[in-house]
């Protein structure tokens, strides 16, 4: 788990309306996430987006959206996300990744230390 320190932050891009084996691909990714040990994730819901498709998402009082753009963020270390990569493009194959190094600079209360 993360002290303090170098880490790795892992974001996945996806649509709310994503299915993996008949359920939600964020929740399928944030359970298999929590099963592999990872530090932590947090899925959230966007306001408004686009992709690729470049077709417009958004979300006011008139129209409610079925399909906004959901963020998965995941911080670990830096080998621990590389090593499970792979794995969630299999889950998520339509889905943008990005990796970024961080600093963590405080762990929260409850998170374990090395």
């Amino acid at each position: 788990m993360i002290s303090t320190g170098k880490a790795a932050q892992l974001t996945i891009y996806l649509g709310e309306t994503d299915q993996h084996l008949h359920r939600a691909t964020y929740m399928s990714i944030i359970e298999w996430l929590r099963a592999q040990k990872i530090a932590g994730a947090t899925a959230t819901r966007g306001i408004a987006g686009y992709g690729a498709s470049s077709h417009l998402h958004y979300s006011n009082i008139l129209r409610l959206s079925m399909d906004m753009p959901i963020a998965i963020t995941i911080v670990d270390l830096p080998e621990r996300i590389d090593s499970i990569i792979a794995a969630l493009a299999e889950i998520a194959p339509n889905a943008m990744m990005t990796v970024h190094s961080v600093e963590v600079v405080r762990p929260g209360v409850g998170v374990k230390r090395d």
